[in-house]
């Protein structure tokens, strides 16, 4: 099952809005935890899955968690969504880097 079988998104849910600019300015709506990053890679849960984001010189530019927007700048060269097994083992793996 992935999350374009589940139930239609409510009102009271956040959208989800990916915005790139020159592969250098990241905007995204429906942030709702930055669970990781660093100068190379992001791992952000949205509303639509966890979202890895890889690059190089990365920096956070803004990040409002009441609205759920990240704005991340830097040289993008991926962006890719996993699926819930693979957020479950990609959060655990990073969660056990960074401790």
């Amino acid at each position: 099952m992935n999350y374009y079988d589940k139930k239609p998104i409510t009102t009271t849910q956040m959208d989800h809005h990916v915005k790139m600019t020159n592969r250098r300015l990241l905007e995204i709506d429906g942030v709702k935890e930055v669970d990781s990053f660093d100068s190379e890679e992001f791992l952000l849960q949205t509303v639509m899955g966890y979202l890895v984001i890889r690059g190089d010189n990365l920096q956070m530019k803004n990040l409002d968690v009441e609205s759920g927007h990240v704005s991340i700048k830097g040289k993008i060269y991926e962006l890719s969504y996993l699926d819930e097994q693979q957020g479950d083992k990609a959060k655990g793996l990073f969660s056990k880097l960074f401790k």
